[in-house]
């Protein structure tokens, strides 16, 4: 009986010796498998494309993107190097890639991104809202759900949907204060809702990142008039002359301050020379005219609130020509 129960526990344990080195090789066919799986996603290519596109060398990056590409033609590969062709302004050979991926993929975010931004650059607003919006429902996060939000608020800013871009726009910037377009396009959409110290305080921030960009500080002394604070706006007025001494809508923003200052003389000398460089300026026209029917000078006022009707885009131009120009011609000045 003994025998027997030996020789049953020692079939047992063969069976389990067997049992386990099928276990063993069934385990490394399924990691040669998996192993396999994985050099042939070309993940080790892009890794060694995405730390030379990290130090800057995009070129360099292309040969391992191609790689990856060989191995793997997935929406990811083919976007890591369309981004390498924008970097590189291959613009040609990005979209290729770009839409390739789009095709592949239409809802991978990076590939949304890049060809929005395109899309925005090549002044095709709509096309960049629908992309963004299309990178953004896809379930963008973190950074990629920024950038995708800053390129949506600035094409919606574009379109004078400005209480929509504001929303985008300020989620967007935090924690990326320093990109210059999307923030100049916050200061437009603020300026345009009405938020002149929101829209100020963006045109500090510019001035201080890009203090050789003269409309930044043509901005941020228009918005300081804008808040009744004339006296600022003048002297900022003047650190844009330091760059450009002759600049048309400097000269013609000033002479508006001045004028609200009560510094009739230096607002009409900034006028006339705003105009003689921008004839077709309707905001200047409009202020030498309120100078001109302050010293009596009806006729020329008259005329210079006719042209800036013309060229359009100054709120009070037609009360001025209700005020003081209606009912028959004006009298000839003396």
């Amino acid at each position: 009986m003994m025998l027997a129960d030996e020789a049953c526990a020692g079939r047992d344990r063969r069976d389990l010796h067997l049992f386990i080195m099928r276990s063993g090789i069934t385990l490394w066919c399924a990691l040669l498998v998996s192993l396999h799986a994985i050099a042939q996603d070309g993940s080790s290519h892009r890794a060694l494309g995405d730390s030379l596109m990290a130090a800057g060398r995009s070129s360099r990056a292309i040969p391992h993107y191609d790689a990856a590409i060989a191995e793997a033609p997935t929406a990811e590969n083919l976007a890591r190097r369309a981004n390498a062709w924008l970097q590189m302004e291959r613009l040609d050979k990005f979209l290729v890639d770009v839409e390739e991926a789009l095709r592949l993929d239409s809802s991978h975010v990076q590939a949304n991104h890049m060809r929005a931004l395109f899309a925005y650059r090549a002044e095709d607003r709509h096309g960049a809202l629908r992309l963004a919006t299309r990178g953004l429902n896809a379930g963008a996060t973190g950074e990629d759900r920024a950038k995708l939000l800053r390129v949506r608020g600035m094409a919606l800013t574009d379109l004078r949907r400005e209480k929509e871009a504001v929303v985008d726009l300020r989620e967007g910037l935090q924690g990326a204060a320093t990109d210059l377009e999307a923030m100049k396009a916050y200061a437009r959409a603020l300026d345009a809702t009405g938020d002149h110290a929101g829209s100020l305080a963006v045109a500090e921030r510019l001035c201080e990142l890009e203090p050789k960009d003269i409309g930044n500080w043509i901005n941020r002394g228009y918005e300081l008039a804008q808040l009744g604070r004339h006296e600022e706006a003048v002297a900022i007025y003047g650190k844009a002359f330091e760059i450009d001494k002759d600049e048309p809508t400097a000269r013609s923003n000033r002479a508006w301050s001045f004028l609200q200052l009560g510094r009739e003389n230096e607002a009409l000398a900034d006028v006339e020379r705003s105009l003689r460089a921008y004839p077709s300026n309707a905001f200047a026209l409009r202020t030498r005219a309120m100078i001109r029917l302050r010293r009596g000078q009806r006729e020329k006022a008259c005329n210079d609130l006719s042209l800036a009707r013309v060229l359009g885009n100054v709120a009070d131009v037609d009360r001025l020509l209700k005020e003081h120009c209606e009912g028959g011609a004006p009298p000839a000045d003396r």
